[in-house]
Parts: structure tokens; sequence; C-alpha cells
């Protein structure tokens, strides 16, 4: 009986040991960022979407025609990949996705507004 009880218990730990959750891997967008303070939490400038966009993964956000967006960062851009800016949508009538940060291709926005300028280089994570 206890050979089969610490059997068991082995066989516990060793399945706890084991990732429970599973991820998938993603490909970086870029290296660096482009911010306006050293935590990317200040707004850089209001864009207005030119263009719907249903985001192809959780790193980004929905946006629609008419839309405007809070930039909190920009991504520097690397050969072969598109040009990504981070922000959240804003508005009453997009309350649903308010506060919900992500990226989004910076070919489908306008700069409406410069706040700051984003001269702070980070690394992204």
């Amino acid at each position: 009986m206890t050979q089969h009880l610490y059997l068991v218990v082995l066989l516990l730990c060793l399945g706890l040991t084991r990732p429970l959750v599973t991820g998938i891997f993603m490909d970086k967008l870029a290296s660096k960022k482009l911010c306006a303070d050293d935590d990317c939490v200040y707004t850089i400038s209001l864009a207005r979407a030119e263009e719907d966009y249903n985001a192809p993964d959780c790193r980004f956000i929905n946006i629609k025609k008419g839309q405007l967006i809070y930039v909190y960062s920009k991504l520097v851009k690397e050969k072969d990949s598109g040009e990504f800016w981070a922000g959240s949508v804003y508005g009453e009538q997009y309350e649903d996705h308010m506060g919900t940060v992500g990226y989004f291709p910076r070919s489908l926005v306008s700069e409406q507004h410069v706040y700051q300028e984003a001269n702070k280089t980070l690394p992204t994570t």
C-alpha cells in the first residue's frame, strides 16, 4: 500500500512540474519602439482610422473607419515588416473597446493631432 501511495505522489509531482498552459509562439513585430516617456503611457498623438481593420490576433485592435485612436507608441520599422503603432480607441460609441491597447497598421490611419514628440527609443518586450 505504501509503495502505491509513493507512486501516486511521484506521478502527481511529475505532472505538476509540467506547464498547465501552453501558448503559441508569435513573431516579434519590431525590436524597438518610439515613445514619449520611459513607460510608453503618455499619449503621443490622436489618429483617425481611414479604413476598417480586423485584428488578426490578440496583439492587435479592431478599428473602424472614422474612429479616433490614442497613439502611445510607434514601432520602429524593420526590413520586410509593416509599420505598426500601438494605441487605444476613443469615443463614446466605442465604449466597449475603450481602454484596450493594441497594434494597428500605421498605413490605415491619419494623424490628427500630435501632443508630444516620440523621442524615446525603447526595446520591445
